[in-house]
């Protein structure tokens, strides 16, 4: 008999193999993990520069360049570990012929990976802030790690859901690229909710990204305020999201592995 400890420690070398195989396979160019903070940067810098002839140098009490940070981040947050750990079931298939790997754990891998480079990303941003002299104080900082968290879990927990569907139909991958594109748009990235008036607001609000991008503002700046969002609302769409994708996984995993 297989002790569950003996299965557990056995599950952890698993992700750790398929996290070293991932990172390989991710920054196996000469650019590496310099890319995954040249990017955003450069976006963030682009639409600050735009956003700046709109509007001056702040946004509702807050500095333009970490506004567009806070929405970048959390955009590319959600897009990245979306289409990571739904791509990540069939991109590891041909491992499942190992009785210890199931597809759960290139999930897991995926998105593990995906936190650790946007944390690093972050650390590099805020760094890059220290250095102009563009500094500033977190309000509430547990509570920005918080939506951090719930958006991490969001972000894999539709991944999850995206990645079974494919499995079973692969134009599913064609209506993610077209869900996603208009993110950027519809997500307060470029734009506060504050910015728009009130009776559009519950076009927008129905998109949880709107309430992380607003609510991670407010966790920085207080004076920002958190009118028309909640957090109420995105507690509740991650744990639907979390429960929906689990389950549809232990229904379905193993005819995953035969697709």
């Amino acid at each position: 008999m297989i002790t569950f400890k003996e299965q557990l420690y056995a599950w952890r070398s698993v992700i750790f193999a398929l996290f070293l195989r991932e990172l390989q396979s991710k920054f196996n160019d000469k650019f590496g993990l310099g890319w995954a903070f040249l990017e955003p940067f450069a976006f963030i810098f682009v639409l600050s520069y735009l956003r700046g002839l709109i509007s001056g140098d702040d946004i509702h009490s807050i500095p333009l360049f970490i506004f567009m940070m806070i929405g970048m981040v959390g955009l590319q947050s959600l897009t990245s570990g979306l289409q990571s750990v739904s791509t990540s079931i069939q991109r590891n298939k041909p491992l499942y012929a190992f009785r210890q790997v199931q597809p759960i754990s290139a999930v897991v891998t995926a998105g593990f990976l995906e936190c650790s480079i946007k944390v690093v990303v972050v650390i590099l941003l805020i760094l890059g802030l220290f250095l102009m002299g563009d500094t500033f104080e977190i309000n509430d900082p547990l509570f920005l790690i918080f939506l951090f968290f719930l958006l991490w879990l969001f972000s894999i927990s539709l991944g999850l859901i995206f990645g079974i569907a494919a499995a079973f139909v692969p134009e599913v991958d064609k209506i993610k690229s077209v869900l996603t594109r208009p993110l950027m748009f519809i997500s307060c990235v470029f734009f506060s909710l504050q910015d728009l008036p009130e009776e559009i607001w519950p076009y927008l609000t129905w998109n949880p990204l709107v309430h992380f991008n607003e609510l991670a503002r407010y966790a920085c700046f207080e004076s920002y305020g958190h009118k028309g969002v909640s957090l109420n609302f995105i507690i509740g769409v991650t744990t639907v999201t979390v429960f929906l994708s689990l389950s549809l996984y232990h229904i379905t995993w193993k005819r995953v592995l035969s697709r």
